[in-house]
């Protein structure tokens, strides 16, 4: 598997540049504004939705400003996205940093999303980017509507595979699969490329989902043991799911009694784990995760091969194969 740097590489020059415009988006003439963005900006993560646009784009023509202005509307989108989901969830840890709400509380991070949300908003309507808008506003209403389903269904603890990959597309497919159609729309490729580039990050945003939902059953260095978190949490992923749906109804009953009122006793947990293991949850997933995987290289594939292509090829197996 290439390591990130690598797929990076054709475009490493215009990711830099990116970078320095989003951090000058970012900035408002309100100090406390600006130290809680200099804060967001210098733990940034992988960038791996950036590297989605820059690619797409790349392969299809010539990367302008329009493209600049997707990425950097896509990860203010994402950024305010990431904060409100930690006042939701009450986590006080990000990517191993302290979170907005954990060092500013709630009510300062739910105005810096809020700021955040109209602050895309103004960069795409300033540079009259009404095309990337229009599909980052769809993302944006499929990302809260996925949210809300899984919280409604969670309370019951019992939902089906098509509920769950509704939710994951809508959550977590949409954000990716709007970065690859926006890079593409950036260049002013065809709808029907747009359209297909939307299909192809669709499917690699539900398959970069499984890999989470795997990478909690797998032993973490740390601790030796799988992390457990989404039981803990009460998530229902696609491993647990395939379980529940497949063993007697009464061994069902008991792992969703466990999962109700125990998920907070780690010897209860670790048997959840293991139930899934052993009734092939893992392989069940796994499969499934590399079916869409192979779906998007698919549709890669219709395009003509370059080095865009070939890094976005690689970008899809590190997303599939990657240990975090």
């Amino acid at each position: 598997m290439a390591k990130l740097e690598e797929i990076k590489f054709p475009v490493s020059g215009q990711i830099e540049e990116f970078e320095k415009k989003f951090s000058s988006s970012m900035k408002s003439s309100v100090p406390l504004l600006n130290k809680i963005t200099h804060y967001i900006v210098k733990r940034k993560g992988k960038q791996i939705r950036p590297l989605f646009v820059f690619l797409s784009a790349n392969m299809h023509g010539d990367v302008s400003e329009s493209t600049f202005s997707a990425a950097s509307l896509i990860e203010i989108l994402h950024t305010a996205t990431l904060v409100h989901d930690d006042i939701v969830d009450d986590s006080n840890m990000r990517r191993g940093f302290f979170s907005l709400n954990a060092l500013w509380k709630n009510k300062i991070s739910v105005l810096v999303g809020d700021y955040l949300l109209s602050q895309g908003l103004l960069l795409a309507m300033e540079n009259k980017e009404y095309d990337l808008l229009q599909i980052v506003s769809k993302a944006t209403q499929e990302m809260s509507e996925g949210e809300l389903l899984q919280i409604e269904k969670a309370r019951r603890l019992d939902i089906k595979e098509e509920v769950y990959f509704e939710i994951i597309r809508k959550k977590t497919a949409s954000l990716i699969a709007s970065c690859c159609a926006c890079g593409a729309s950036s260049v002013k490729a065809d709808e029907q490329v747009v359209q297909k580039m939307h299909k192809f990050g669709e499917m690699i945003g539900i398959a970069f989902q499984i890999k989470d939902d795997l990478l909690d059953y797998e032993k973490t260095s740390l601790i030796g043991k799988p992390k457990g978190v989404d039981i803990k949490e009460k998530k229902m992923t696609l491993p647990l799911i395939y379980v529940l749906n497949t063993v007697p109804d009464k061994e069902r009953k008991k792992v969703i009694k466990a999962i109700k009122y125990n998920h907070d006793n780690p010897k209860k947990v670790a048997e959840i784990i293991e139930k899934v293991k052993s009734n092939g949850g893992i392989e069940y997933a796994n499969k499934i995760m590399e079916q869409y995987r192979d779906d998007a290289l698919k549709i890669l594939k219709e395009f003509p091969q370059n080095k865009y292509r070939d890094s976005l090829e690689q970008l899809v197996l590190f997303t599939t194969e990657r240990k975090k």
